[in-house]
């Protein structure tokens, strides 16, 4: 496996692998009209002028992973940390995590998910983010935003 920086030409391939990485978090939502399912390629690509996009890439070259994130008065937003569903559970969440904030040392980090997505908040809080805030969007439904 190697994390590297994404290129532009990338970006069709990593969109590919977010919209079959979020569909688990759809259907845990019961929302297939959430945002990363319905971003567009040109959406992406207007993101990748902002944001750092890491890529990880299997033996064989293939896109497997990615995380995006910008830095703004020292603090990093990370966003959109996606593992093919065939990778997921093997640590490489957590290693895209590293190689986000190796990019960015020595920043506070902060990122969301879904109340609901329990692993996310399994993974985020094992590698040492702490909750701070919630965002109420609907009564059953909220954000909750984590640091480092």
């Amino acid at each position: 496996m190697e994390i590297i920086k994404a290129v532009f030409d990338d970006l069709p391939q990593i969109l590919d692998l977010q919209k079959l990485a979020y569909l688990s978090e759809a259907k845990i939502l019961n929302n297939y009209q959430i945002q990363p399912l319905t971003q567009t390629l040109e959406e992406l690509r207007s993101e990748f002028t902002n944001n750092i996009i890491l890529k990880m890439t299997d033996k064989g070259n293939s896109i497997i992973g990615s995380v995006r994130a910008y830095e703004e008065n020292d603090r990093v937003y990370i966003g959109k940390l996606i593992v093919h569903p065939d990778y997921q559970n093997n640590g490489y969440g957590t290693k895209l995590l590293n190689a986000v904030e190796t990019f960015f040392e020595n920043k506070t980090y902060e990122l969301y998910t879904s109340c609901k997505s329990e692993r996310n908040l399994y993974l985020y809080k094992k590698y040492g983010y702490k909750e701070f805030k919630r965002q109420k969007i609907t009564e059953e439904f909220e954000f909750i935003y984590l640091e480092k």
